[in-house]
């Protein structure tokens, strides 16, 4: 079926080619309306009964799901062209970006990967008695309540929560799997007559709870704490922030889902081998503490994982990829946007990747301010820092002039910041920018100030993973260059080996976790497919002669796809039956180290210019082999038993 898109002017405040936009989309682009949510509902009920309707209105999205629901009908999905692309001090003819944006729309939604989450209610209350015992009466009747307090002579006479008395050591956990060591822990021991008694301190005492209200208005339990679902933190002088706080904490109980928002192919991680350590990118930028070091590879608790996307972007290998949405599917739409701008007789389009945060901003400049220029096309996505060189160079690639990334107030602007560095250094200058602003105005002013480089002559829009992406993006950026120079510690280069220094001893080659290192059974050799490699530092690392060095660099020419020979040595051949093994050079360094050895005097010097086979002959036949027990029993018989009886 064909989709309807249900449009409406707002009252006369923009234009919309309705007819042009049917030719552009191939649907079915009813004429516009000009009051679809107040006096013209009556158009809206009847669109209603078309179960493939569009109205491309998100502002009053309310109005028409309370209209669906009133006529038993589900809600109809809703596209917002009026903010992104109608309201706009731009004369230039809106259709080309308006094309773009309902390609976009109608691409189909991945399905969004989730856990669910029990929280049985099971509150710890932190914080000065004041404020934290206030909050408990207050939530008493809603969680299961626990206050944790410095002082046992604050301890109210109620039972109606629990309190105890100890020194918080650790928390650790997310929402409805925390976990809390206290130490000097006292609990209430209910009877007797008076004032409460305590039980005696316990160090080490351990305890789960599903939330942690924390008004102690000291130093977060946890890093990027404003990210970690379950853990409310509020200042305790500020009256209006505790009560938000609790507030919060009583609606959290029952089912929820946590989304799921990267997938890991362990087998693919440059982490670490054989307990050296190579790629640690998402250590390193991973806000939250989810990720951590499992041996060879890393590990991601979903439950603490905030979704921001960093690591994806970082990962040089895909071992990590983000999948709220996927990767592909950002991909396309990209491809998708700048293949329907330019249908629709656009040049030049430029794109705008911003977060939900940036999607307001976009809002208020469009009522309030000049809007966005025509050739800026917006790009909301659930998490920015996701959105890295692979995703901006395939952008460049498909027929956008240039990527602007437009962080919201929890970005990582600095893992941002290095991403448009590589996408800068791979694409060129002013085809990526990073705009960090949280004005409106300022950052229509920049947009409509800034003039669109050249695109490429000959989009592309290649499929595969962000490597194979990449490369074949940038050729053809770069259609008449063999290779770029990247900035330290991009995931693209080349391994280069000091053969003076190098032994063959292909260390190498057995902890390299692409297969960018290879070796010949044939040959002493050490072979390079630099494609493969990902600049993880593990080759390095593990070298015993300290021999490899890296270039980092985009080779775009066929040569990067086949294996090239580092070093290579004349193999040695055995002084017995002439079979090769070894290097030459190995087999003389080591025959000279230890030709004045006093175990290897005399023939046994000869033996390590020998093969496996012969060495293992030539040690059998030697005087002082090792293998050769003393003589052997005669073998008992018959008769000496019989001849010993008769003796006796």
């Amino acid at each position: 079926m064909v989709k309807s898109l249900i449009t409406c002017d707002c009252l006369g405040t923009q234009t919309i080619d309705t007819e042009g936009l049917s030719q552009a989309t191939g649907l079915d682009v009813r004429p516009p309306c000009s009051a679809l949510c107040t006096t013209q509902l009556a158009q809206a009920e009847a669109a209603l009964a078309d179960p493939d309707a569009v109205f491309c209105c998100t502002q009053e999205s309310r109005v028409f799901e309370e209209l669906a629901e009133g006529l038993d009908r589900p809600a109809p999905p809703t596209l917002d062209l009026r903010d992104r692309a109608g309201w706009s001090d731009d004369a230039a003819p809106k259709l080309p970006k308006m094309s773009a944006l309902i390609a976009d729309a109608m691409l189909p939604a991945a399905p969004e990967k989730t856990l669910d989450v029990i929280s049985e209610g099971l509150c710890l209350i932190l914080g000065p008695a004041a404020v934290a015992l206030d909050a408990a009466e207050q939530l008493k009747d809603h969680l299961g309540i626990t206050v944790l307090l410095s002082d046992a002579a604050d301890i109210p006479d109620t039972r109606a929560y629990d309190v105890v008395v100890g020194k918080l050591r650790r928390a650790s956990g997310a929402f409805a799997q925390f976990e809390v060591v206290i130490d000097a822990l006292q609990q209430i021991e209910p009877g007797g007559r008076g004032a409460f008694t305590l039980t005696d301190p316990q160090d080490g005492a351990r305890s789960q709870c599903d939330v942690i209200l924390d008004l102690r208005g000291d130093t977060p339990l946890f890093p990027a704490h404003e990210k970690r679902d379950g853990y409310l933190r509020a200042d305790p002088t500020h009256a209006p922030g505790v009560a938000a706080a609790i507030l919060a904490a009583s609606h959290m109980t029952g089912t929820f889902e946590k989304t799921l928002y990267v997938k890991t192919a362990p087998l693919l991680c440059a982490h670490s081998r054989a307990e050296q350590t190579g790629c640690t990118n998402c250590l390193d930028l991973c806000p939250t503490g989810a990720i951590t070091s499992a041996g060879d590879h890393v590990e991601i608790d979903p439950m603490i994982c905030a979704g921001c996307g960093a690591c994806s972007a970082a990962c040089p290998s895909g071992a990590i990829t983000y999948d709220a949405p996927p990767v592909d599917l950002t991909m396309r739409r990209v491809q998708t946007m700048a293949k329907a701008y330019l249908d629709a007789g656009g040049t030049a389009p430029r794109l705008l990747v911003h977060d939900s945060h940036g999607a307001e901003m976009v809002r208020l400049s469009a009522r309030h301010g000049r809007g966005l220029p025509a050739d800026v096309i917006p790009l909301e996505m659930s998490a920015i820092g996701a959105f890295g060189h692979a995703e901006a160079v395939a952008a460049l690639a498909a027929g956008f002039a240039n990527v602007t990334l437009l962080p919201g107030p929890t970005a990582d602007v600095p893992a941002l910041e290095t991403q448009i560095a590589l996408t800068t250094a791979i694409a060129g200058q002013g085809k990526a920018t990073l705009l960090d602003t949280p004005d409106p105005d300022a950052m229509s002013d920049a947009l409509y100030g800034t003039e669109a480089p050249a695109p490429v002559a000959q989009p592309v829009r290649p499929m595969g993973t962000r490597r194979q992406i990449t490369r074949q993006a940038a050729r053809a950026l770069h259609p008449d260059t063999d290779q770029i120079a990247l900035p330290e510690g991009a995931p693209y280069g080349a391994v280069l080996v000091d053969t003076d220094a190098c032994t063959l001893c292909l260390s190498c080659v057995s902890l390299c976790p692409s297969g960018a290192l290879g070796d010949n059974s044939d040959k002493p050799q050490l072979r390079f497919q630099e494609d493969a490699c990902l600049q993880c530092g593990l080759c390095a690392n593990i070298c015993p002669e300290d021999a490899i060095t890296y270039a980092p660099r985009l080779d775009l020419t066929d040569a990067a796809l086949t294996q090239t020979i580092l070093n290579e040595e004349e193999p040695f051949p055995c002084i017995e039956c002439g079979s090769l093994f070894g290097s030459k050079s190995a087999i003389d360094r080591i025959t000279d180290k230890l030709k004045d050895h006093a175990m290897f005097a005399g023939d046994k010097l000869r033996m390590i210019q020998m093969c496996d086979n012969c060495r293992v002959t030539a040690q059998f036949h030697a005087d002082d082999n090792p293998f050769q027990g003393g003589e052997k029993p005669r073998v008992r018989t018959t008769d000496d038993y019989l001849s010993k009886r008769r003796d006796h």
